[in-house]
């Protein structure tokens, strides 16, 4: 059942993405309704996946490789749920739909066993790993967010007045919701490492490769704050940092996670 409602989840990720993406094929209204119930259905059949997943092995789904890809998938598409209801738009799902659905294969790929914890462990993790997954998605928002600023800057200056226009929303909206995503995934973030430290003191646990990629990612993620917020940074260079270093950020987790042993741990 665990799989089956993950295998589920990721259908409706996917019909969502492909729901999204029909204006860019044909000249219709963005689909915000059926995208915003695809999405809603996803996230209820993988949350019943995890929920199941919590009752089976007692413990909740934030350790192991295969639990914690899930659980960020879950959240990264709540996320996406919540800000596409608030904004009526669906054109970051045709970004986060797809990473949420990615990270959902891939725990269904790894398997999704659960990790063993040091005694009196789990409440750390659980606060130290829910508030990164949750800066994390911020980021990712953050970054998804730019980079549609910079494709339709680029459509705009190339006098080009197509599908991207058509469908995207106004600069002004995509850059503000990178500067609010920005500073939600500062916040998390700065939580999450900040446990993290203090989880590393009290069990004398200590592992160089999560540590490194923990840190290059809230200093990832506090750069762009500080730009936004003391910098005055504008708009596009924003929207440049934040793409690139979101993407920086991911393919150093994907690299880290082949080079640690076992299942291990989020971060």
């Amino acid at each position: 059942m665990i799989l089956a409602a993950h295998a589920a989840a990721l259908v409706a990720y996917v019909c969502a993405a492909l729901l999204a993406a029909s204006p860019l094929i044909r000249p219709v209204a963005a689909p915000v309704r059926g995208v915003a119930a695809l999405l809603g259905v996803g996230v209820g059949l993988h949350g019943a996946g995890l929920a199941l997943f919590t009752v089976q092995h007692a413990q909740l789904p934030l350790t192991g490789l295969g639990p914690s890809l899930s659980s960020a998938g879950l959240v990264l598409a709540l996320t996406l749920l919540a800000a596409e209801i608030a904004a009526r738009d669906v054109s970051l799902t045709l970004v986060a739909a797809p990473l949420a659905a990615a990270a959902t294969l891939a725990a269904m790929a790894v398997g999704l066993a659960p990790g063993v914890d040091p005694a009196g462990a789990r409440g750390w993790l659980a606060a130290h790993i829910a508030l990164s997954f949750a800066g994390l998605a911020a980021f990712s928002t953050a970054g998804a967010a730019g980079a549609m600023y910079l494709v339709e800057r680029r459509e705009l200056k190339g006098r080009r007045f197509g599908a991207v226009l058509r469908f995207f929303p106004p600069l002004a909206t995509l850059d503000r919701v990178n500067h609010v995503a920005s500073l939600a995934g500062w916040i998390g973030l700065t939580l999450g490492i900040v446990l993290s430290g203090a989880y590393s003191m009290a069990f004398q646990q200590v592992e160089p490769l999560k540590l490194a990629w923990g840190t290059g990612a809230w200093t990832a993620a506090t750069t762009l704050a500080v730009g936004r917020v003391v910098g005055g940074w504008q708009a596009r260079r924003a929207a440049l940092v934040s793409s690139v270093a979101c993407l920086g950020v991911l393919l150093l987790y994907v690299l880290f996670r082949t080079l640690v042993d076992g299942v291990g741990k989020f971060l």
